[in-house]
C-alpha cells in the first residue's frame, strides 16, 4: 500500500481559534485594552516563531506556517485599530466601550461592556460591538428600553445603568 494515504502522513492544523470575522466596511473598533491584548498575542506568537526556528521536524515547520499566517492577520488587525478610549465617551447614552447594566423583562439583570471584535468573551461580559445585543442597546440611555431581537421573538431590555471603565 502507498504510504501517501497512511495516518502517519495526515497532519491537522493545531488548534489556534480563528480571528473572529470583521464585517465588510465596518471600522476595527477597538479598547485601548483590546490593542493591548492584539500586541501581547503578537509578542507570544513571535516568541514561539522564534523558538521553532531550531527546530527541524515537519510539526515544527507546519507550525512556522501557521503563526506566520496568524501573526499576517494579527498584524492586519493591529495596522487597522482605531482606538476608542471608553473614559473620552459622552457618558450619556450606550456607545462604545460603555459597561452597560440591562434588565430583562423577568426582572433578571446583565452587566455587559461593549468592546471590539477581538476582545470579545461573552462568557465574561464583553460582547463586540457588532453584536446583536450590542446593536439594539447603542445610542440608548439610562431609563431607555431597547428591543432585542431572537429566535423566540423580541426581548426588551431596559438600561438600568451605564458607565465607561477606565482602563487599569
Amino acid at each position: 500500500m502507498s504510504r501517501a494515504f497512511t495516518k502517519e502522513d495526515s497532519w491537522e492544523e493545531p488548534i489556534i481559534p480563528p480571528r473572529p470575522p470583521l464585517p465588510d466596511g465596518v471600522p476595527n473598533y477597538v479598547t485601548p485594552r483590546g490593542l493591548a491584548l492584539l500586541r501581547d498575542e503578537q509578542v507570544r506568537l513571535e516568541g514561539e516563531r522564534t523558538r521553532l526556528e531550531t527546530v527541524v521536524d515537519d510539526a515544527a515547520r507546519k507550525m512556522r506556517i501557521v503563526l506566520a499566517r496568524r501573526l499576517g492577520e494579527l498584524a492586519g488587525r493591529i495596522a487597522t485599530a482605531e482606538v476608542i478610549d471608553p473614559a473620552r465617551q459622552t457618558h450619556d447614552s450606550v456607545r462604545f466601550g460603555a459597561r452597560v447594566t440591562l434588565e430583562n423583562s423577568k426582572g433578571e439583570t446583565r452587566v455587559l461592556q461593549i468592546v471590539g471584535v477581538d476582545e470579545s468573551d461573552p462568557d465574561h461580559g464583553l460582547v463586540a460591538f457588532t453584536a446583536p445585543i450590542a446593536k439594539a442597546i447603542l445610542g440608548c440611555g439610562v431609563g431607555d428600553t431597547a428591543r432585542l431581537k431572537t429566535a423566540a421573538g423580541e426581548e426588551p431590555l431596559t438600561i438600568r445603568a451605564i458607565d465607561y471603565p477606565i482602563p487599569a
